[in-house]
């Protein structure tokens, strides 16, 4: 037999031989970990992860457009404005935000009496910011409140201006006698909330409307388009007056020129009629009969017509030159 020829069961003897071997192996068991052996690992990370946490909590980014107050204890004790990454102090301050971008307000409606006794509704929106945080802090609390002082000034202000013009100079804006009113307004209220170390500042006061209590309005209505009749009535009446003066003007500036072209015109015509009878005279003056002649024959035309009827003496000259008669 030839030992070196290939065993053609060698594969399955081998896959029998571990899958028996695997079937004898001892199974080995673990030993316990040994948590008093790494309790100062668990307890060194804990601590670490706790501090990470508590620093985390009390760091806090101060915006451009905001203010961040610090309070230890309720009282404020710094003010941020810069912008950049700060700390506070765990467990002992807090911090809060407020804007430093301008804001707008609505004030309130209100109705108040002009200078010639009408009752008006006024509608103002007012700009404004803070221009000191810890004093509006102090004076207001919070943005509620100083947005309730600043209504108050506002309206006393506002009531007292307007309380000084007439209501048409009021709703008339190329009236010059409200032109500066809403800066008068402006400054006024920040005197009043400078006074009283509120903190902020109004930066603009305007009035966004003005209207009558709807009791009023009907006969306002009625009074302002009677007053706009009588206005357009008048201009009608200077119209036409101004219409009368032109055309006399016209008339009398026309019946001067034409008579002083009448005038020009029997200057010349007389004129002509003296060249023209002195040329006769020297022309005729060369004939005296053919002048006599012609003189008779013009008399004709003026004196005989169809129906004219002569009686003259048989032998008077004119009787013979009608007849035909010349010598």
């Amino acid at each position: 037999m030839d030992t070196n020829k290939p065993n053609p069961f060698a594969s399955l003897e081998q896959k029998f031989n571990e899958q028996f071997n695997n079937k004898n192996k001892i199974t080995k068991t673990r030993e316990p970990i040994n948590l008093k052996k790494h309790m100062k690992t668990i307890i060194t990370l804990t601590v670490v992860f706790a501090v990470l946490i508590i620093l985390l909590a009390n760091i806090y980014v101060v915006k451009e457009n905001e203010y961040r107050v610090v309070r230890q204890f309720g009282e404020v004790v710094d003010i941020r404005f810069e912008p950049g990454i700060y700390m506070k102090i765990p467990f002992v301050q807090s911090v809060s935000t407020l804007p430093r971008y301008q804001m707008t307000y609505n004030v309130s409606e209100a109705e108040i009496n002009t200078k010639d006794k009408k009752r008006i509704i006024i509608d103002n929106y007012a700009v404004w910011r803070i221009s000191d945080p810890k004093a509006m802090i102090t004076s207001a609390g919070t943005l509620l409140n100083a947005e309730a002082r600043m209504e108050e000034f506002i309206y006393s202000v506002v009531r007292t201006e307007l309380g000084q013009l007439n209501y048409d100079e009021i709703i008339n804006d190329e009236n010059t006698s409200r032109g500066s009113l809403n800066d008068r307004v402006t400054a006024r209220v920040n005197e009043l909330l400078k006074d009283d170390d509120y903190g902020v500042e109004v930066i603009d006061v305007r009035m966004k409307r003005t209207d009558l209590p709807p009791e009023n309005e009907q006969s306002v209505y009625t009074r302002m388009i009677s007053e706009r009749q009588s206005i357009a009535q008048k201009y009608l009446s200077e119209g036409d007056a101004d219409k009368r003066t032109i055309e006399a003007s016209t008339d009398r500036k026309v019946q001067e020129m034409v008579a002083i072209a009448q005038k020009e015109a029997s200057i010349i015509a007389a004129e002509g009629e003296s060249e023209a009878a002195k040329i006769y005279n020297q022309s005729f003056s060369k004939d005296p009969e053919f002048y006599a002649l012609y003189r008779t024959l013009e008399s004709y035309k003026k004196t005989i017509g169809d129906d004219t009827m002569i009686i003259l003496p048989s032998d008077s000259p004119y009787a013979k030159i009608l007849s035909g008669y010349l010598e």
